[in-house]
């Protein structure tokens, strides 16, 4: 596979993921961050990071209205609901892990 065609594949999943992201609206992000490591708000940083790398002026709040689909603070207004005490530990003790291993 050439590498604009794996570009191209690559683009198409990022896209791909973010829709399938902004359709589940109730997959909260301290949920995906416990399972996954990651969420939303890492995807809008990476994406910022990306387009700075590159001399793009795209801040992170612009990157996230892009993942998100609008404004953070309309979508966590919509959406967002209260982190359960599990979640909160489970948050807490993976962010805890990721410094050790720093």
């Amino acid at each position: 596979m050439d590498d604009q065609t794996r570009t191209e594949l690559e683009a198409a999943a990022f896209r791909r993921l973010v829709q399938h992201l902004r359709n589940r609206t109730d997959v909260q992000n301290i949920a995906m961050m416990d399972l996954a490591g990651f969420c939303r708000n890492c995807l809008s940083q990476w994406y910022s990071e990306a387009a700075q790398e590159r001399g793009l002026d795209l801040d992170y709040e612009a990157a996230r209205t892009i993942v998100y689909g609008m404004p953070y603070p309309d979508w966590k207004a919509k959406y967002q609901t209260d982190a359960t005490p599990e979640q909160l530990a489970a948050f807490e003790k993976h962010k805890a892990e990721k410094e050790q291993a720093e």
